[in-house]
């Protein structure tokens, strides 16, 4: 599997398969609540992002690429015990409907693109 990216894991987790979807806003989860959200695994900019409320509990997993653990993203990914990497950096920024894996196993989130 080759590392794509790695941040602040939101709690521990096992491995998680998904697709990577860079959401921007609103209009983006209203084309996925038409599409489908099966499998998505949402990446996003903003922690204090609540345009994912109407689908967060059917996502696969989020990152998001600023914030903290303590951050609005963070605690909902928790409290929904949907897997999160926050304040992610990546190396290598795949194409959206890329499979992906996220690793909540160690200290550290870790993003892997999937074989």
């Amino acid at each position: 599997m080759e590392k794509i990216g790695n941040g602040q894991k939101t709690f521990d987790y096992k491995l998680v398969r998904g697709i990577w979807t860079r959401l921007e806003g609103p209009e983006n989860v209203l084309d996925l609540m038409d599409t489908g959200i099966e499998g998505v695994i949402a990446v996003i900019r903003d922690a204090g992002a609540t345009f994912l409320s109407p689908i967060f509990d059917e996502l696969s997993g989020v990152i998001c690429t600023e914030g903290t653990i303590r951050s609005h993203i963070g605690i909902v990914s928790r409290e929904f015990q949907i897997p999160g990497i926050i304040a992610a950096e990546l190396f290598n920024e795949p194409e959206n409907g890329t499979e992906i894996i996220l690793d909540g196993t160690g200290p550290d989130g870790q993003i892997y693109l999937a074989d």
